[in-house]
């Protein structure tokens, strides 16, 4: 089939703030994506998920792709939601909503990174709001909850501008970079957001 036949690239999910657009990543985000990965690899590492003596994850062509397709299954079994943070057409990192259980718990997890040069510019903490938003008004769930480790201050000061619930800190509570890792647990509430949704949307996604 020629190129001017192909059916456009449909994303499955596409999510908007006021400066931000969350939306599922595809093969195609691959050179920018490895761009900014590439460039902020010393500021990301320290704060990942390894196991010790494991290389940190694949960053090749093959690797990406397969992490798109892991993605797509887990948003069509409702169990995860991966979504690449995008300022104006331009890619700046990622947010996951992951782990979510339904049943009587109805809870899942925020993950999030950014473009080192974009940091402290208000941009993570909207695009928190945003999935927070689609999370209990469209997901249903009931509870949403971010860990950071207690040293990462960046992290930490994305969920304090949200004014997010401290739970207090869970010890060994994730490997990260090899290390067994404490993690501060912050977290909402389906009611929180009734009262406060509004005051977050005005706050974060009217931002001009």
């Amino acid at each position: 089939m020629s190129s001017s036949l192909r059916a456009p690239v449909v994303r499955s999910l596409d999510l908007s703030g006021s400066r931000v657009r969350l939306t599922t990543l595809i093969e195609g985000d691959y050179e920018a994506w490895l761009a900014v990965r590439t460039r902020c690899r010393p500021w990301l590492i320290p704060w990942e998920p390894r196991s010790k003596g494991a290389p940190p994850a694949p960053e090749d062509a093959a690797s990406f792709a397969a992490r798109c397709g892991m993605r797509e299954r887990e948003r069509q079994l409702g169990s995860g939601f991966g979504f690449g943070i995008f300022v104006e057409g331009r890619f700046a990192g990622e947010i996951t909503l992951s782990s979510v259980q339904r049943g009587p718990f109805q809870n899942g997890a925020i993950g999030y990174w950014i473009d080192e040069e974009l940091a402290g510019s208000g941009l993570v903490p909207e695009a928190v709001v945003v999935v927070l938003q689609f999370a209990f008004e469209t997901l249903r769930l009931h509870r949403i909850e971010v860990a950071i480790i207690p040293r990462n201050m960046s992290s930490r000061r994305v969920v304090e501008k949200l004014g997010m619930r401290s739970e207090g800190v869970a010890l060994g509570f994730l490997e990260i970079n090899g290390e067994w890792e404490d993690h501060v647990r912050y977290a909402m509430t389906s009611e929180e957001w009734g009262v406060r949704g509004a005051e977050l949307r005005v706050t974060w996604l009217t931002r001009s």
